[in-house]
């Protein structure tokens, strides 16, 4: 979980190969009209979101007993609530990072629906991850691989 450009669907991808389990981006359950309408720059309401949680949450318990990574944004207490309400057994792996490094990633970053310019509304919006929910928060200014493997490392810690 974490704001746009902070490395969900890089670190997601490589934690699910370490896992042997299946990666799904949360990006892709987004509806044309919401993808659009974040091209467009401007920012999904919860209105908009809410059915998008109820498809990745769909997506985690189709997974089963197998399990998968999801690359989701979940900025809120409120959407992270909502998808463990149907996979209680969800944990989180806040990737978060400074603003200005965030900044410049989603300036540099091409060929996604994400204008840099949400950025803020993201940044705005994010409740961090609390010290009662199942998870972790990681710093995401080292490099990828080395954020999926302290993900990793949690995960092993922790019996997952």
């Amino acid at each position: 979980m974490g704001v746009s450009a902070a490395g969900k669907s890089t670190v997601a991808l490589l934690l699910a190969g370490r896992i042997g389990a299946a990666f799904i981006d949360a990006d892709d359950l987004h509806s044309a009209a919401d993808q659009a309408k974040m091209r467009a720059g401007a920012p999904l309401t919860d209105e908009d979101r809410m059915p998008w949680l109820d498809r990745v949450a769909g997506a985690l318990a189709e997974s089963g007993d197998a399990g998968a990574v999801i690359a989701c944004s979940a900025l809120r207490r409120e959407y992270r609530d909502r998808i463990r309400s149907r996979t209680p057994g969800a944990v989180f792996i806040h990737l978060h990072g400074d603003d200005d490094l965030l900044s410049a990633r989603a300036a540099a970053r091409t060929g996604h629906f994400m204008p840099a310019s949400l950025l803020r509304s993201q940044i705005d919006t994010l409740e961090m991850l609390g010290a009662d929910e199942d998870g972790v928060i990681l710093d995401v200014a080292p490099a990828a691989d080395a954020v999926a493997l302290a993900a990793f490392g949690w995960l092993n810690a922790r019996g997952s």
